[in-house]
């Protein structure tokens, strides 16, 4: 089969042969149709990460949608979205004509949905769905704050909140065109990233006179600092990346006045049922128009560029396609 081989970490994988996934019992054979580039797929190729140097040669490739081939648990033809360990552990990823995963990590699609958009959305949103929902336990009403709104997550976030209710949304982010979507998906007022923490601090002011009862955030640093002085009384920020930095300051005094809360998120600390659980959720707000994001289709066979344009931060999400 093609597929994208990487063979030395650090550099991107190539367009090449590979050998074609021998399904084992319990696992599942999917025929890829879409498959994202993600952070996760370049920072375990990277052979830098806590997951240690990836044996080489492999298939990145963390997530992704395809059509069911062999399993024991669907039925040929069933429509998937589905996840791997690619880069984490030995094995091949999504990013190839074929994969092959464990049947708990394999999702039926059952919405009209476009494999495109499934893909593009993915863990990403699922992860905005879960700070929202379970780690912030977003309330009918309450005023959401979206950092990094250019990014899958904050726009995914931006949709998600307004589909839970949220009375006002406001995103953040660097770029005009990404201040301009935010607002195409929803968001109430934008406020555009400022790097020095007292300046933002004072636009989050002007755009939430009652401070903020929920904050997503993909990028930590000094958005996450000027997030922590607007909250209001009981609000809760939600981390889940560190784009912007690894550090954030907060005031001791500010937290404890407000009985303000600061939490982190990972998926990987969900459960499987938690993960479909979500994965359907967002996928349903999709298919109502409730959810959208910034995503690009690109041939499988161009996967070098594709991955040294997310290596470069291109907004939104690259999915390719054998």
């Amino acid at each position: 089969m093609r597929a994208a081989v990487l063979h030395t970490a650090g550099q991107p994988p190539a367009y090449a042969e590979h050998p074609d996934p021998a399904r084992e019992a319990g696992r599942t054979l999917v025929r890829v149709t879409a498959a994202p580039v993600v952070p996760l797929d370049l920072l375990c190729a990277s052979g830098t990460s806590y997951f240690g140097v990836p044996g080489t040669p492999y298939v990145p490739g963390v997530q992704g949608v395809g059509v069911v081939e062999e399993s024991e648990r669907f039925g040929p033809g069933t429509r998937v979205w589905f996840a791997t360990s690619a880069g984490m552990a030995p094995g091949d990823g999504g990013l190839a004509e074929r994969c092959v995963t464990a049947d708990g990590d394999v999702v039926p699609i059952e919405t009209t949905v476009a494999d495109t958009h499934a893909a593009a959305l993915g863990l990403s949103a699922v992860a905005a769905w879960m700070a929202l929902t379970w780690r912030a336990r977003l309330v009918e009403g309450e005023t959401v704050l979206v950092l990094g709104a250019g990014g899958v997550v904050g726009e995914s976030a931006i949709g998600l909140a307004r589909a839970l209710g949220a009375g006002r949304v406001v995103a953040v982010a660097r770029e005009d065109t990404a201040l301009d979507h935010a607002r195409a998906l929803g968001a109430d007022a934008v406020v555009a990233m400022d790097a020095d923490a007292d300046r933002l601090t004072t636009a989050l002011g002007d755009a939430l006179p009652a401070g903020a009862d929920v904050v997503v955030d993909p990028v930590w640093g000094a958005g996450a600092t000027a997030a922590g002085r607007v909250l209001a009384s009981g609000g809760r920020l939600v981390n889940i990346g560190s784009a912007a930095g690894a550090d954030a300051v907060f005031s001791s005094a500010a937290l404890r006045s407000r009985t303000a809360s600061v939490l982190g998120y990972t998926n990987n600390a969900i459960s499987p049922d938690q993960r479909e659980s979500a994965l359907r959720a967002v996928l349903g707000h999709a298919e109502a128009g409730r959810l959208d994001v910034t995503r690009q289709a690109v041939p499988l066979r161009d996967v070098e560029l594709a991955w040294r344009r997310q290596a470069e931060g291109v907004g939104g999400r690259l999915v390719l396609e054998p």
